[in-house]
């Protein structure tokens, strides 16, 4: 499905190479103010245009685009109305052609095989269609609103992610720089993990056993291309660390733990504590070093040379769009904790 959440939902459409992107948000309250410019800032971020180090740019995709965003419903005069909110951002740099060059020759890594035969060779192949990055900034736009709405609800929460490493490296620093700058000349990518943190969601949020907080968070995270794993708290290194050890004792009435091994959620529900957690992605698929595929049409065995505008590092570019996602499922989530104590 191209839909998320209970009662705060999203539903986003559009392809890379298509006409345009776009996002439609239901369950959005009245009277929010919204105008395209609250949008501008979480764009330009996820493009890498916000970054101060001019080099960092230079380890992401030369494609560019303006981002011009039309809110076309659920908006009278500056404010949302309650009714369904639909926005659209126009695709204008693109070049398709190559992509024709390649239909029958699926991309390792890509979806594109996948794809394929899910929706028997009717998938639109250019750019990655609907699997592509690209519709990444429709979920930034649908954060955007539910941000605003989070701060209406407390205007405490926080929701931060950084670059927390770069392959083996802990980003940022001298050696995964060097690492960049050696991917990019072998014109080959490499990937990282994004750090996130949530403070001051209060304790009692989630749903136990099927929608817990972990899970709810895991499932729109995935929705981000390339992303192959989450950890919450000390994660993998849980089964290392003997109970004794890992129990967060609680030290007050409020529920502060001296510790926060398990990252602020017990039982798939808040406890009060910094909810924290780690992304992993996978380098970009499109490279241009040679590789080797199959040509669905002869089945035979073809060398692949790819051209475009691909990222050495996608990742750098990362943060604004796990912010994003995990915004919109805390929103579903605090609307849903509102219902439940009516």
């Amino acid at each position: 499905m191209n839909s998320f959440g209970r009662l705060f939902r999203i539903g986003i459409f559009g392809e890379s190479h298509g006409e345009l992107i776009g996002v439609t948000l239901d369950g959005v309250p009245s009277g929010i103010d919204l105008d395209p410019v609250d949008f501008e800032s979480d764009l330009k971020k996820r493009k890498g245009e916000l970054n101060e180090n001019d080099e960092t740019r230079s380890f992401l995709t030369s494609r560019k685009e303006s981002d011009d965003l039309k809110i076309v419903s659920g908006v009278f005069n500056g404010k949302t109305t309650g009714a369904p909110i639909t926005l659209f951002i126009k695709n204008e740099d693109l070049n398709s052609k190559s992509y024709e060059d390649f239909r029958n020759l699926p991309r390792p890594g890509h979806a594109d095989f996948a794809s394929q035969i899910k929706y028997n060779g009717f998938n639109d192949y250019r750019g990655g269609g609907i699997f592509s990055g690209r519709l990444t900034a429709g979920l930034v736009c649908a954060a955007v609103i539910a941000k605003k709405v989070i701060k209406k609800i407390n205007e405490n929460i926080i929701i931060k992610a950084i670059v927390n490493s770069v392959g083996c490296f802990p980003y940022p620093s001298e050696d995964a720089f060097e690492l960049l700058r050696k991917i990019k000349n072998e014109n080959d990518s490499i990937g990282g993990t994004i750090f996130c943190t949530i403070d001051n969601l209060p304790a009692g949020i989630g749903e136990p056993f099927f929608d817990s907080l972990e899970s709810y968070l895991s499932h729109i995270i995935f929705s981000i291309p390339g992303c192959k794993a989450i950890s919450f708290g000390l994660g993998i290194e849980s089964p290392t660390i003997k109970g004794s050890c890992f129990n967060d004792q609680i030290i007050n009435p409020k529920g502060t733990t001296k510790t926060n091994n398990n990252g602020g959620i017990n039982g798939g529900i808040s406890n009060g504590n910094q909810i924290y957690f780690t992304t992993y992605f996978k380098a970009a698929s499109s490279v241009l070093v040679k590789q080797k595929t199959i040509d669905i049409k002869t089945g035979k065995e073809v060398e692949l040379n790819l051209g475009g505008r691909f990222d050495s590092c996608y990742v750098l570019r990362t943060p604004v769009i796990v912010e994003a996602v995990t915004a919109i499922a805390l929103l579903d989530l605090l609307f849903i904790y509102k219902t439940e104590r009516l």
